[in-house]
């Protein structure tokens, strides 16, 4: 494999992205993981970089190995393992094998600088017989007990149909900090209008199905994204661009220290075209609610 972007390497049949800083953009979101006064107090380092953030980590290496088809039908499953705090230096990698990485799923991951594991999953693009890294896990590793946060919550909830754009200004927003900038979000691209980017994308099948999601919690606990996986089907998806975003919940349970759930959402344009699709674990932290405080 001959590689055209000088920011990436490949040796030993990893692709490599130089080290990144990416930025915690919600750090002055009081109350959430993302805030250092809250996530302290939850045993953590300090104020958490979404790990939506780290998938813009992928582009080089998406247009490296499948080119503008990268935004069109291109996904990527990741697992997020330890979080990162504000500028924390990272990197991407993608294993590649001899044979190429059209109709594979590559083994994909974020390592910090000192090698501590952030992210692991896979990437791919067009239709692949192997499963996704998130559609291969089992979903409920711990079985349900009786649930507090999310006692509203149940398998095959439904979230209705709202409607979701990436304005000019959350995308204005993202470019001031993007870790690798490209021209398609900046300019025109060669489907005529600027492209959202992969953090983006998250935002667009995320905040309106969250919104409506919330409104079934017991108590204002603290949340976290377990994992993400985002698929293109009819990419790309555009700035300023209406859609509509619904989706279902399609698993639900609780581990030693969290409760969650996980669910699949679907965005649609106008002529109920799916662009694309995400399944996402959110996770809501037993020692951030009340429901709980007599066991902290």
């Amino acid at each position: 494999m001959h590689v055209t972007n000088p920011e990436l390497e490949l040796r030993d049949g990893v692709l490599s992205g130089g080290l990144r800083e990416s930025v915690n953009t919600s750090a002055q979101s009081q109350g959430s993981i993302h805030d250092d006064a809250t996530a302290t107090k939850l045993g953590l380092r300090g104020g958490t970089v979404a790990g939506s953030i780290h998938m813009d980590l992928f582009t080089p290496h998406g247009l490296e190995l499948f080119g503008q088809r990268w935004f069109e039908d291109g996904a990527l499953s990741l697992k997020f393992l330890n979080a990162t705090t504000d500028r924390e230096p990272v990197q991407a990698h993608v294993r590649v094998p001899a044979e190429g990485a059209e109709g594979r799923q590559l083994e994909a991951w974020v390592l910090r600088d000192d090698g501590m594991q952030v992210a692991a999953g896979t990437m791919c693009a067009g239709e692949v017989a192997d499963l996704t890294a998130l559609h291969a896990v089992e979903l409920v590793r711990f079985a349900p007990g009786e649930l507090r946060i999310l006692a509203n919550l149940y398998e095959g909830f439904l979230i209705p149909e709202r409607e979701a754009v990436h304005t000019t200004e959350a995308h204005e927003r993202r470019l001031e900090v993007i870790t690798e900038p490209h021209p398609w979000f900046q300019h025109d691209s060669p489907w005529g209008k600027r492209v959202v980017t992969p953090a983006g994308m998250v935002q667009l099948l995320y905040q309106q199905p969250a919104a409506a999601l919330r409104q079934t919690l017991q108590n204002d606990s603290v949340g976290l994204f377990g994992a993400i996986e985002v698929r293109m089907k009819a990419g790309p998806a555009f700035v300023d661009e209406p859609y509509t975003v619904d989706g279902q919940v399609v698993a639900i349970g609780d581990s030693p220290k969290t409760e969650f759930f996980w669910y699949d959402t679907s965005l649609k344009d106008q002529n109920q075209r799916e662009i694309a699709t995400m399944r996402m674990q959110l996770r809501f932290m037993k020692a951030s609610s009340a429901l709980y405080a007599e066991e902290t």
